[in-house]
Order: C-alpha cells, then sequence, then structure tokens
C-alpha cells in the first residue's frame, strides 16, 4: 500500500526550492485561477443595470521594508491618491506592520492602515469617511529565468463608518496579488539599471455584510522602473482599476498615473 502523502511545511528547503511543500500547488494555481474567475464573471452581473463610471486618479507612493535584524522588519507605507491626475483629493492612505522573514523568499507582516477617502466621481460618497484596518499577508518570491516574481496575500478586516452614518460597518476582504519584473540590461536587476514591472491584483469580498459586490476591484499595472541603488528604486506606470460599488451596479473604470517610491533600509548591519 503507498503511503498517504500529507500536507507538509518544510521550511528550510523554501528559500532554494521556493515553497518545498504539497500546499503549493493550491497557492501558486487554484487560487490565481480562482481570482481569475471571479474577476472574469463580475461583468455578468446585473447586465442591464450596470453604470460606468471613468475617472483618471493620480498615485504619488512611499513604501518601506526596513530590516532590524535577521528575521524581523518594520514596514512603512504612505499614499497620497488624486482624483483628475492631481487637482482633487481622493484618498489617503497610511499603513504600516512588522515582517517577519520565514526565509529568504518568504515574508508574513501583521499591521494597521488608517485609510481617508474623499468623494470623487459621478457617483460621489456622501462625504470624506474614515477607515481603520488590519491586515495579515504572505509575501512569496521566486524567479523563472530573468523574471522575478512575486506572489502577495493579505486578508483585511476593515472599519468603515460613512459618511453621516452613527454606526460602523465591519467589512473583511482578501487579496491575491502576482508581480512580476524583468531587467532591461543583464540577467538581474542591480543598482542604476532600469527594469519593466507589471502586476495584476483582485479583490475578493466575503463575509455577513457583502451582499452585491463579492467581486470588490481588480487592479491592472505596467510600469518602467529604476533601481538608483539597493535602498532605493522608482516606478513610473499605469494602472487600470476596475472597483464593483457596494450596489454592485456602479463600474468604476479608473485610469491612474502611478508613481511608486520603494526607499528600505538595513538597520541591522548597525547591531
Amino acid at each position: 500500500m503507498k503511503n498517504r502523502r500529507i500536507f507538509k511545511l518544510n521550511f528550510s528547503l523554501l528559500g532554494s526550492n521556493f515553497v518545498s511543500m504539497d500546499i503549493k500547488g493550491i497557492l501558486f494555481r487554484i487560487l490565481p485561477a480562482l481570482s481569475l474567475l471571479l474577476w472574469l464573471s463580475a461583468p455578468a452581473q446585473a447586465q442591464s443595470e450596470r453604470v460606468k463610471d471613468f475617472n483618471s486618479n493620480g498615485w504619488y507612493m512611499y513604501f518601506g521594508d526596513h530590516k532590524l535584524n535577521d528575521k524581523w522588519g518594520l514596514h512603512t507605507e504612505v499614499q497620497w491618491r488624486r482624483h483628475n491626475i492631481l487637482k482633487d483629493p481622493q484618498q489617503l492612505l497610511i499603513r504600516t506592520g512588522i515582517n517577519y522573514d520565514l526565509t529568504p523568499s518568504a515574508m508574513f507582516t501583521l499591521g494597521y492602515g488608517y485609510i481617508e477617502t474623499h468623494p470623487y466621481g459621478d457617483f460621489p460618497a456622501a462625504g470624506t469617511f474614515p477607515e481603520h484596518r488590519i491586515y495579515q499577508q504572505l509575501q512569496l518570491k521566486n524567479s523563472v529565468s530573468r523574471v522575478g516574481l512575486m506572489h502577495r496575500y493579505r486578508l483585511e478586516q476593515r472599519w468603515i463608518k460613512p459618511a453621516g452614518a452613527e454606526t460602523t460597518t465591519y467589512l473583511n476582504r482578501a487579496r491575491y496579488m502576482l508581480k512580476a519584473t524583468l531587467p532591461l540590461i543583464g540577467t538581474s536587476i542591480e543598482a542604476g539599471e532600469p527594469f519593466l514591472a507589471a502586476y495584476n491584483e483582485i479583490f475578493v469580498g466575503f463575509g455577513n455584510n457583502i451582499q452585491r459586490n463579492i467581486f470588490d476591484q481588480n487592479r491592472a499595472y505596467a510600469a518602467l522602473g529604476y533601481k538608483f541603488s539597493n535602498a532605493a528604486t522608482l516606478e513610473l506606470g499605469y494602472l487600470n482599476q476596475i472597483v464593483q460599488k457596494a450596489n454592485g451596479t456602479v463600474f468604476e473604470h479608473n485610469h491612474t498615473l502611478q508613481v511608486s517610491l520603494f526607499y528600505n533600509l538595513d538597520f541591522s548591519k548597525n547591531n
């Protein structure tokens, strides 16, 4: 009788083989396929009453992952999001977290975010409203030939108080991102060299307070990047964002200029 295989997590081999575990087949095959299926099924919802809202936005962002020692680190992030590219406010997002390196290619993050959203577009909110968010994240990296790949899985617990509301609404959301980078010079991205970047991220709502927008949004992105140093990288790109509003009938189609600065410090060298 053949031995039955059991799901196993072998983090000691994760760095060399990316994920040396049977669950890899679920994370890297089933979940992306499910995300694609959910995204493709969204246009079929409420075809007769679907309304499109087209917007032009600009997102200006800073991201930092700072090593404190061999295992622990700090995530810092600020996103200044504008409507009409730069003219009007859209959203302010501030996020932080504690990173833990499971292996050189796998990192877990637990963090908090504060988001302030302003009215914008043809179907604006009643007023500016806040959101408090807790999140858990697993980030996995590997490469295929010259292409670097990053898989990011994130769960979010969201507390939103719409403008004029007396109570706070609690929502759950899951996100999956697949990002690829390609050096334009050589076989890897080195300091002083340009590169190409692209990603797709799917957002899915779940839980008691999700009614008509299980499909929350999808983001497709392409950019030109430049690595200034081992610490600093800049990306300039275009983001196509499709957002299904809570009523299930209004779909935002947001064409977005995205400017991203990644600045990562290594404080472990000072210890």
